[in-house]
């Protein structure tokens, strides 16, 4: 009676360190399994921004990174999206006032597209399709896309997290009607351009190209 072939044995896993990319301080975020580096790209890891910053006031933030480079046994990521953490949401909700949402889609200096949620919260109930509704929403747009427009995703994934952009936005909405609180409580990048892997920065042109595919896309699916 012949012997059943032994299994090959798999070569055991290894363990990549996770680590958050320059702008966020470059630390180290968490670690993931795998077999090779190529198994890694992609992988996403939540963490809260009181582990980066160290502020406690700031753990109700939660930023997603996505791994996009392997160096040896250090897994590189990118800023690819944060959020408010539910609880935190629920409690800036009152009664007898109103939440004004914006949702918009951009796209960086470099290349990323992004759909970003804008909030503000205000001391008096207003109608959501109200004059003051609407001009808030239209502050909101035009301070994201000019943000967007002028900054890398570095920079604007920053000025989100930390508030300027919602400082800005609150400035001026702020003369609209008085408000509780103003955030970018979501975003989430829909796409990365192909020079992020490769970790070099791309020739201006590419970066433009890189812009217009989506709008080629959707001319060419209009005609």
């Amino acid at each position: 009676m012949s012997r059943r072939p032994r299994a090959e044995r798999k070569p055991p896993k290894i363990i990549y360190t996770i680590y958050s990319p320059e702008y966020f301080g470059y630390k180290e975020i968490g670690t993931t399994w795998a077999y090779s580096p190529e198994q890694v790209i992609g992988r996403t890891i939540w963490v809260s921004l009181y582990t980066l910053t160290g502020d406690f006031s700031q753990q109700h933030l939660l930023i997603r990174f996505k791994i996009v480079r392997v160096k040896d046994t250090i897994a590189e990521t990118v800023f690819y999206g944060h959020e408010y953490g539910r609880e935190f949401v629920r409690s800036l909700v009152r009664r007898g006032t109103s939440r004004i949402d914006m949702i918009t889609n951009l796209v960086t200096k470099d290349g990323f597209h992004l759909r970003v949620q804008s909030t503000a919260f205000t001391y008096n109930r207003i109608g959501r399709h109200s004059w003051k509704a609407k001009t808030i929403r239209k502050i909101m747009k035009e301070i994201l896309e000019k943000a967007a427009s002028e900054l890398a995703l570095s920079q604007l994934s920053q000025e989100m997290v930390l508030g300027k952009t919602a400082s800005d936005i609150y400035q001026q909405a702020k003369k609209i009607t008085a408000l509780r609180h103003v955030g970018i409580i979501k975003s989430k990048v829909l796409h990365i351009p192909d020079w992020v892997y490769s970790g070099e920065k791309p020739p201006v042109e590419e970066v433009q190209a890189d812009q217009a595919k989506p709008e080629a896309e959707a001319e060419a699916s209009a005609s």
